[in-house]
């Protein structure tokens, strides 16, 4: 049974940071990419970041050069460190495991998400 554990949120000042953390079981963690989503209220939930079981990325392009996701296959784990945080990056966010087509390029989520990560950036 797949398991995804989502933590890492919280409050933070426009310009702070944050890091969010994923924690995988149940799956053979290297086979499977993995994806960092968010919902703001009232909107669609939307892709943030990807990546490969080999560690290729892809962006949201509010994301680029502010967001940076990572994973560590020895624990199971993918992360999401967030700089320059703005107002509008609040949301609760979502990790998921699915797979990318061969080039790493493009995301398909799987059936398996976390239980979502509030993150809010306010003064």
């Amino acid at each position: 049974q797949v398991q995804l554990v989502d933590s890492g949120g919280g409050l933070v000042q426009p310009g702070g940071s944050l890091r969010l953390s994923c924690a995988a079981s149940g799956i053979i963690f290297s086979r499977y990419a993995m994806g960092w989503y968010r919902q703001a209220p009232g909107k669609q939930r939307e892709l943030v970041a990807a990546i490969s079981g080999g560690g290729r990325t892809n962006y949201a392009d509010s994301a680029k050069g502010r967001i940076t996701i990572s994973r560590d296959n020895a624990k199971n784990t993918v992360y999401l460190q967030m700089n320059s945080l703005k107002p509008e990056d609040t949301a609760v966010y979502y990790c998921n495991a699915g797979q990318t087509d061969y080039f790493g390029l493009v995301y398909y989520p799987g059936d398996s998400w976390g239980q979502g990560t509030q993150v809010n950036v306010s003064s």
